[in-house]
């Protein structure tokens, strides 16, 4: 905080009072529907956006994030804490809080240890298709309030309320910019005068409980809101922490993945740098915090963090600002917010999650990488089928497996001369001359005991291929590494060739690589010569296959 603190000038603060007024007006909605999806009271979603985004601007990085409750995180905190108590109870209340707490101090943790690198090991398509099966069951999982009862047998007042504002919203989203656009108003406000579209279609929906008399009418509203701002609250349940432990760790690193993601995407706008680390630490901080307030897990939200920064957030002072607002909000009386009715709060969570139904990252993967593609649908399929932990978990293990089966079968290539030249190159793919009397390979992956059987085994099918072949020539141009089980595999190909009267030549060894070389058998023993280049090496193995027996 000190360093944005020391760098702030006067003309930032009329962006950031902006955007700190759009994002609270936002977030009274967002949160209390949020708070519905995590089987909370209404209220504590405005709790879970007060506390969190002050401590978060004192530590994290990021000068646009809004932290605070998000859908994926509030659907992942039904899911854990439902099967333990009853929605809505104190128990629920509590479990959630702890939740939050195990996540923040994961968070804390992580970042004290340095271990921001843990996001690259969540490919992209595998946090897509979570994306999708969670915007899916969180679309499913307001049905209900949507149409006031379950489908088919609904509540006609509430289903007009609710399909109508699904209806307003979906128009508002594709035509209400571009109409403001076309009255004149800068593309700029027109864009974050149309994200603020269910803020007044809540209001408007707010309004018609009294003229109309929806609650005598059985439409259900949000109910009596307490006013002021929430109480210290330190409590836990002793009995569940073991269980509470493993979701709160996936929910600490789905936590930092989302808000990384929405963080990084506009950084690089502004030429900003964030540290992994430090957001680590902010979030931790923010969710340590969202505890004590009597909150659940929270995190970045793309969708509002995109809002602050559209309306004109220079510095974390907009969310101190929009917090402000959020707790004056709740010191000023409070009867309006509950006459809210259910079926417009579910007609935004729903058409908010499925505006998060971005299907580009599987188009391209099915195109580029089926593997990839693989890794989407079945994350996506576990998230609707065995729930959301388990599609994160499944999503994960498919990633690092087909990472494991990509490294254990890198690519080898046989190398030919360029004619005319010095240079080397695939010969399936140029036309490169060969030797009949030299076999080159390229080994195109770093050396490791996943891989070096496979490597192994090329090389042999290679020298069957080959069989005049005298000399081969490993380029090592592609290898930083080799591992010990590595190591020995060369030493006993190296003796193998030797049996057989072929010589083992290295090309384009890596300078790290050729120091741990050093400190083993293998230079030593080595039937052959290592060689700065490819070029240099044929050439020389040519010139003394020419010279005549003595």
């Amino acid at each position: 905080m000190l360093q944005w603190l020391r760098k702030y000038r006067r003309g930032q603060l009329p962006g950031d009072i902006s955007a700190g007024i759009v994002v609270a007006m936002m977030m009274i909605p967002q949160g209390m529907a949020y708070a519905l999806v995590a089987g909370l009271p209404p209220v504590t979603g405005i709790y879970a956006s007060i506390l969190p985004p002050i401590v978060y601007a004192v530590f994290g990085t990021s000068m646009t994030q809004s932290v605070g409750p998000m859908a994926i995180v509030s659907l992942m905190t039904a899911a854990v804490v439902g099967p333990m108590a009853a929605p809505g109870s104190g128990l629920y209340q509590v479990l959630a809080a702890q939740l939050a707490l195990i996540s923040g101090v994961v968070l804390l943790l992580c970042g004290l240890l340095r271990m921001g690198f843990v996001a690259n090991f969540f490919s992209r398509p595998v946090m897509s298709g979570f994306t999708v099966g969670s915007a899916i069951v969180i679309a499913g999982g307001q049905v209900r309030p949507l149409l006031g009862a379950g489908f088919p047998h609904s509540h006609l007042p509430s289903a007009i309320l609710g399909l109508g504002s699904v209806l307003l919203l979906v128009l508002a989203r594709s035509h209400f910019a571009r109409l403001l656009r076309a009255c004149g108003m800068p593309p700029s406000a027109a864009d974050i005068a149309s994200r603020l579209a269910p803020m007044l279609i809540v209001m408007a929906g707010t309004a018609l409980v009294p003229l109309l008399g929806l609650e005598a009418m059985g439409v259900r509203t949000t109910g009596a809101v307490p006013s002021g701002l929430p109480q210290l609250n330190l409590a836990t349940s002793s009995g569940h922490w073991r269980q509470l432990l493993q979701p709160g760790l996936l929910i600490g690193f789905v936590v930092f993945l989302i808000s990384m993601s929405a963080a990084q995407s506009l950084a690089q706008k502004r030429n900003e740098k964030l540290s992994s680390n430090h957001e680590l630490l902010g979030l931790g901080a923010a969710n340590v915090a969202s505890m004590v307030s009597g909150g659940f897990p929270v995190t970045g939200s793309m969708s509002r963090t995109a809002v602050n920064f559209a309306a004109g957030a220079n510095t974390p002072l907009a969310s101190l600002i929009t917090a402000v607002l959020l707790a004056l909000a709740l010191i000023a009386p409070t009867g309006w917010l509950a006459l809210m009715p259910l079926p417009v709060l579910a007609a935004t969570i729903i058409v908010a999650v499925l505006g998060m139904l971005e299907l580009d990252t599987l188009r391209t993967a099915l195109r580029y990488d089926r593997g990839d593609a693989l890794a989407w649908f079945a994350t996506g399929a576990g998230v609707l089928a065995f729930g959301v932990e388990a599609g994160v978990l499944i999503g994960v293990a498919l990633s690092m497996g087909t990472l494991i089966w990509r490294a254990s079968r890198p690519h080898i290539a046989v190398l030919g001369r360029i004619a005319g030249s010095e240079h080397f190159r695939n010969v399936d793919r140029y036309p490169a001359e060969t030797r009949p009397d030299m076999l080159v390979l390229r080994v195109d992956a770093n050396l490791f005991f996943g891989n070096v059987e496979a490597v192994s085994e090329r090389i042999e099918d290679e020298l069957r291929t080959h069989p005049t072949a005298r000399n081969l020539v490993l380029v090592m141009s592609a290898v930083s590494s080799i591992d010990t089980t590595a190591l020995f595999a060369l030493q006993e190909l190296n003796q193998s060739l030797e049996r057989r009267g072929i010589g083992l030549h290295l090309a384009e060894v890596k300078g790290p690589v050729m120091d741990r070389l050093k400190h083993s058998r293998l230079l030593h023993t080595l039937n052959g010569q290592v060689f700065l280049s490819t070029a240099i090496a044929c050439d020389h193995l040519q010139g003394a296959l020419k010279q005549p027996a003595t």
